[in-house]
């Protein structure tokens, strides 16, 4: 169950930065709201997934995934460029979360 909790917490938090771009600086307070209660949603399923994930794990996670997600979503939806330096850092995150899901044993723990 800890993986549908930090699968709704990634969410989340990816619609929450979507949420504070569109906000412009919290000037338009219907993104503004949206962002800070999708965060606040982020935050109560990383807890949830903490009840069962050790913090470090369940975090890098979270955390890789969200910047991986948030990047893309610039560049699809808000037409930002990823230079060929951010994509390569962007594949190690990547090549991160896979490493601590195939071989660390932390994450059974």
């Amino acid at each position: 169950m800890h993986w549908a909790y930090l699968s709704m917490a990634i969410i989340a938090e990816v619609a929450g930065s979507a949420a504070l771009k569109q906000s412009a600086g919290f000037s338009k307070p219907g993104f503004a709201a949206t962002s800070v209660i999708c965060f606040g949603v982020a935050l109560f399923f990383l807890s949830l997934a903490l009840r069962t994930m050790p913090l470090g794990i369940a975090y890098a996670i979270w955390a890789g995934a969200g910047v991986v997600l948030v990047s893309l979503l610039g560049a699809l939806v808000f037409r930002q460029s990823l230079d060929a330096a951010a994509l390569a850092g962007i594949g190690l995150i990547v090549c991160g979360v896979v490493v601590i899901n195939t071989l660390s044993n932390s994450i059974n723990h």
